[in-house]
């Protein structure tokens, strides 16, 4: 599991909890990160897990792996700003077609009626599912 914008780590956290082997968390908000390490350690949770302090967007932040699942929580106001969205877009094609495992799948969360089909890069399969004033978009590989 890869949980970019970690925040307090609960969606990578939840997913040790279910199962998952591992997890590599990236965030870079110092008083952020500081929680997501107290909680790894808390919960016993730090030999299966790494952290990055570091640019959720940056590929070094990644780490080398394929991926099953990748969580991308990135903070709305990034989808204001033109310049911001495409690294956006940019990043989850990069991660959905070289660093998800085959059947990978990336969790996009953003605002209901934020994100449209078409600013997704052609060749990936997006499904929708809206959650209140929330969206998740289920970004795959189209094999």
């Amino acid at each position: 599991v890869l949980d970019l914008f970690a925040g307090s780590g609960s969606l990578g956290i939840e997913a040790l909890s279910r199962g998952a082997k591992h997890a590599r968390f990236v965030e870079r908000g110092a008083p952020a990160y500081r929680c997501l390490r107290a909680n790894l350690t808390e919960l016993g949770l730090a030999e299966k897990s790494a952290t990055m302090r570091g640019d959720a967007l940056d590929r070094e932040a990644w780490g080398e792996l394929a991926y099953d699942v990748v969580f991308f929580d990135s903070p709305y106001p990034l989808l204001d700003e033109l310049a911001l969205r495409q690294a956006l877009f940019w990043a989850i094609t990069e991660l959905v077609t070289k660093r998800c495992a085959p059947e990978g799948v990336l969790v996009f969360h953003a605002p209901l009626h934020k994100v449209l089909t078409s600013e997704f890069a052609p060749g990936l399969v997006v499904r929708e599912r809206a959650y209140g004033s929330n969206a998740l978009w289920y970004v795959q590989r189209d094999e």
